[in-house]
């Protein structure tokens, strides 16, 4: 299992369990046509006629929080120009798919209200305002028990990396299809659990991530292709997240794979998707030898479930 931590507060193991959760900040669905009449669309302000108004779809259809939303846009121009997207007053990049359509994706985090989302898209002098409603989503509650000299508050030198590595925004696209499970092993632990840490309820706190309970030693994979752009060592001071890799798959989308008891890749390395890049350990903050994959998108913990069983394009 895996902790988040608050590097700038103190004291007994268990308060710096429950406190340090706000440091470690990270943070085929349906499709749905844009129209009047539309699931998750409740209102179209444009400010052209309906001829010859942007095309816009986003899925999945019923969204619910910790999903990506996938936001598709036809320009009809030939300007070039790329569409702006923005939701919660939140600017997000669009990147070229050829043919005149662009994509952009947005994350959810469960510890979002659920609801209305305002997005806007603009493009080809017009502008689109959708409102999305995101349900909520019962997450369970889970208790951790971390012994001596697993419960250590992390220092600037192993989190600063990887705030780093979580904010990259990369314009090309590695990753083609559904994501493949990066270890064999059951799930012990899914996305989004709210947990005691020693005691102390973790408020605001969800688990960012997927836990495979693997054998020892059993490989792990790369979910999808993608440079490696970041590698830390427990020997190096990761003591949070042990021996850990990070995987750009470009378009500000990446996987950090953590606990690992050995690393055979290295910083700059471009992995295919199902390329062995070590092996599963319990180094770091973890309670027995288990895999510990989140996927992030532009920053924020998103499921990644569903990039597994249906993909994103």
């Amino acid at each position: 299992m895996i902790m988040t931590v608050n590097r700038r507060k103190c004291g007994q193991s268990a308060k710096i369990i429950a406190a340090a959760i706000f440091r470690w900040r990270g943070f085929k669905a349906n499709q749905l046509t844009v129209s009047l009449s539309g699931g998750i669309v409740a209102s179209i302000f444009s400010l052209v006629s309906p001829v010859q108004a942007l095309q816009v779809v986003v899925t999945p259809q019923n969204p619910e929080l910790g999903d990506t939303l996938s936001v598709i846009i036809q320009v009809d121009g030939n300007g070039g120009e790329t569409p702006t997207v923005s939701l919660q007053q939140k600017n997000y990049p669009a990147f070229p798919m050829g043919n005149g359509r662009f994509r952009a994706l947005l994350p959810t985090t469960p510890v979002e209200k659920p609801g209305a989302r305002v997005l806007e898209v603009a493009g080809d002098g017009q502008i689109q305002k959708l409102n999305v409603q995101v349900r909520d989503r019962n997450f369970p509650t889970q208790s951790i028990w971390l012994p001596p000299g697993k419960d250590s508050e992390g220092t600037d030198a192993e989190f600063d990396p990887v705030d780093a590595f979580k904010a990259l925004v990369t314009p090309e696209k590695f990753w083609n299809g559904k994501l493949l499970r990066p270890n064999s092993g059951e799930v012990t632990t899914i996305y989004g659990v709210q947990r005691y840490y020693n005691g102390v309820f973790a408020k605001d706190y969800y688990h960012r991530g997927v836990d495979y309970g693997g054998a020892y030693g059993s490989p792990i994979i790369a979910p999808a292709a993608g440079r490696v752009s970041l590698v830390g060592r427990e020997s190096q001071g990761f003591k949070i997240h042990g021996n850990v890799v990070g995987i750009d798959h470009g378009q500000g989308v990446a996987s950090i794979l953590m606990h690992l008891s050995r690393i055979d890749v290295k910083e700059g390395d471009f992995v295919k998707a199902g390329q062995v890049i070590g092996a599963l350990g319990s180094t770091g903050a973890a309670t027995g030898p288990h895999l510990h994959w989140g996927l992030y998108v532009h920053g924020q913990s998103v499921d990644p479930v569903p990039w597994r069983l249906q993909g994103i394009e």
